[in-house]
């Protein structure tokens, strides 16, 4: 049976080649380059490098920075003309406010609501209130492939018939950051980009937003269709791609699979092509490997730069484009062919008829993902996927203030608050010297976690069972960013940290993972605030692992002296700081499961508790299956969630057995991954602790499921039963 399909019907798009796209299309005609010098920050020394800054003025009077602004503008274009809300929102991003972060860290300011619009789960949640959007506003952050991942996990949600309206795209503004953080790899080519060229000697940092409204619904004239996606991770190292392109060749095959194409069906190819040496030459012997006689291929990056998150959703309008309009782009600098890729892309615009293209796009941490665009009907849909079991959970680990799992169990048998710094040095003990060395705390704090959710009677090894990896963080590698920012500004931007700057992307500590456990499936970072582990597992749940393979599930935050108290205005000055997080070891199969993953619903709309509890299967259900509902109520919207948990109870007509997690786990972004952990073993024990619902005796479950409930600015559940 044929699955929905899934049509592109309007797109948006602002980035150097320019605003809007007959704008994007007549630069791409043009074929010449349209970098120049950058005017958005100051550079303190040392000659104008070439970047590719966004057509697009904004305005310096918006509370919004730059990058949310960039993110509106494509939105407000996808949307033009339509009358219908998209279901989700789904968003690349990997900046988030970071320039608007860095002007204020220049001038010293340390007021928390200064920094409000820093997280990256901001940009999406801007989209979301425009876009009129009630469902879930997801936000990934796979460094530069981040924005084809976002079309990727929007097609799976529309082909298993979730949903039947995404908007989804990429965004990233240029910062300090990135531009400085690229220059210290050496990965800059000061002359501009030549990509594929036997000159080639790194690219061009630039900036943009793309975004694509797709739909299963009928339309009168889409402009393209999306046929399949394909996810993979090189798992080889921290920045540097697989040298034989395996997991480029991995995420391209999976394209082709899902969209049940060969590799001949292919009519141009849509090249990553950054103009770095080693790059450029992967995804060249990726392409030999699977085509036999490739077709025209070319990258825009040589005219636009490289636009980070928001390369991958550029490159898609830019594919949607060139199938409505029947043209192949060129590759601007390109001049000489090298002996070694063996291959010659495309050097001017070429009109011709397009049927299938091929996108692809890689980032930092192995992190590829390929996209399959067609013209409208041109190709027999692809066949539905069957449904797949729910995901179980065959082991866990968390860390907190108080230690580990078993140790925070202990705690909270007592009473105790679990709240406070993970001791990181006890945490760590048990993983190689070597592995850690130039690690700093949220990637040793996630390796740690990786390494102890493995059952250790699983009778698996992990290094050859884990196929994919899923990680939700709220803030990211924070004393990376701050290190990196430190020197950038002490050593006059001369000596910036490549070091930092690499383990400063949000997807670091999951590459990291992938590296230890040989993880090559897909491999998703969601950076969603408080929601930031929920919609972690809202992806596994999409992408996760076949029967027979497992996949690792985790959320973690760090505690910044300095920075958490600054970035993240939920923390209160009364409360300590605390960090932490959990991981969960999960597989298709139920048998010998710890708990079952029964739902995991996610709403940017606070007025959601009606529709929320119909998806949970309705009052009458839930009052008769829900044992203990373990709850968290955003600091920063308290009356609102106080009022949205009563609705719940009041709807449902039942006084549930209550515990608010946070008041024992401290405030800290993914300290739902540790409720989510603490709900698993509570449910494989059948018994909750009698101290923690203030009660004389323990919580007999009795088979009844555990509910995790999040509300404030948005609302969110997770559900856990017996398997």
């Amino acid at each position: 049976m044929s699955g929905p399909r899934v049509f592109i019907g309007g797109v948006g798009i602002v980035s150097a080649l320019g605003d809007g796209p007959e704008a994007t299309e007549a630069a791409l005609r043009h074929g010449a380059s349209c970098l120049g010098p950058l005017t958005l920050f100051p550079l303190v020394q040392g000659r104008q490098l070439p970047a590719g800054q966004a057509a697009f003025r904004g305005s310096s009077a918006s509370p919004l920075p730059r990058t949310h602004q960039l993110a509106l503008h494509a939105a407000e274009q996808a949307l033009a003309g339509g009358t219908l809300a998209p279901d989700a929102v789904v968003l690349g991003c990997t900046t988030g406010g970071m320039l608007r972060t860095e002007d204020l860290l220049a001038r010293k300011v340390i007021d928390a609501s200064a920094y409000r619009f820093h997280g990256l789960h901001t940009v999406a949640a801007e989209v979301a209130r425009l876009a009129q959007c009630q469902g879930p506003a997801l936000t990934v952050s796979t460094a530069c492939s981040s924005g084809a991942l976002a079309l990727a996990l929007a097609f799976r949600l529309l082909k298993n018939g979730r949903f039947k309206r995404v908007l989804a795209g990429g965004v990233d503004s240029l910062c300090r950051l990135t531009f400085f953080g690229f220059h210290s790899l050496q990965l800059v080519d000061a002359s501009g980009p030549k990509p594929m060229d036997q000159r080639r000697r790194g690219m061009a940092v630039a900036e943009g937003a793309a975004m694509l409204f797709l739909s299963t619904e009928e339309q009168s004239k889409p402009l393209a269709e999306l046929l399949g996606a394909g996810l993979s991770c090189d798992a080889h190292h921290p920045a540097s791609p697989h040298p034989q392109g395996d997991g480029a060749l991995a995420a391209m095959q999976a394209a082709l699979t899902d969209a049940g194409l060969p590799a001949a069906d292919i009519d141009y190819i849509s090249l990553h092509g950054t103009g770095t040496t080693e790059n450029d030459l992967a995804e060249a012997q990726a392409i030999r490997r699977l085509f036999t006689q490739p077709p025209p291929l070319s990258s825009i990056k040589g005219a636009s730069g490289h636009s980070l998150a928001a390369a991958g959703a550029i490159e898609a309008v830019v594919a949607s484009l060139a199938l409505a309009k029947d043209f192949v782009p060129g590759n601007t600098g390109f001049a000489e062919a090298d002996p070694a890729l063996g291959l010659t892309p495309q050097l001017k615009l070429d009109n011709k008829p397009l049927r299938a293209i091929l996108s692809n796009s890689f980032g930092f941490g192995g992190n590829n993902g390929s996209l399959l665009f067609a013209a409208p009907s041109a190709f027999p849909a692809a066949a539905s996927l069957p449904p797949m079991p729910e995901l179980a959970v065959h082991g866990c680990a968390c860390l907190t203030g108080a230690g580990n799992l078993q140790d925070t169990m202990a705690r909270l048998q007592s009473g105790a608050s679990c709240a406070g710094l993970v001791n990181e040095v006890e945490c760590c003990a048990a993983l190689p010297a070597r592995q850690i060395r130039r690690l700093k705390r949220l990637a040793r704090l996630s390796l740690a976690l990786a390494a102890a959710s493995v059952p250790e009677d699983s009778g698996q090894d992990a290094s050859t069972s884990v196929e994919s990896v899923f990680m939700g963080t709220g803030w990211g590698a924070l004393s990376e960013t701050a290190d990196f920012l430190t020197r950038l500004e002490e050593s006059g931007q001369q000596f910036p940290s490549p070091t930092d700057f690499i383990g400063s992307v949000h997807n670091s500590p999951a590459g990291q993972i992938a590296l230890m456990l040989g993880a090559k499936g897909a491999n998703v970072t969601t950076s969603g605030g408080s929601q930031s582990f929920e919609q972690a597992c809202f992806a596994a749940e999409l992408l996760a692992c076949r029967e027979g393979q497992a996949a690792l599930l985790l959320g973690a935050d760090e505690g910044h002296a300095a920075w958490s108290p600054m970035l993240d205005s939920s923390i209160s000055p009364e409360t300590s700081l605390s960090d932490g997080g959990a991981a969960l070891y999960l597989r298709r199969e139920h048998q010998g499961a710890w708990a079952v993953i029964r739902h995991c619903l996610l709403y940017t709309d606070p007025g959601a508790v009606p529709l929320l509890i119909e998806e949970l299967g309705g009052a009458v259900a839930l009052s008769q299956r829900i044992g203990l509902i373990m709850a968290a109520v955003s600091p920063l919207a308290e009356g609102a969630g106080q009022e949205q948990l009563a609705q719940f109870r009041r709807h449902c007509g039942r006084d549930f057995p209550l515990c608010f997690y946070q008041s024992y786990l401290g405030q800290f972004a993914s300290a739902s991954a540790v409720a989510a952990a603490l709900a698993v073993a509570f449910v494989h024990e059948q018994e909750v602790p009698a101290l923690l619902l203030g009660q004389q005796a323990p919580l007999p479950l009795a088979g009844k499921n555990i509910l995790l409930l999040s509300c404030g600015t948005n609302l969110s559940a997770m559900e856990f039963s017996l398997p």
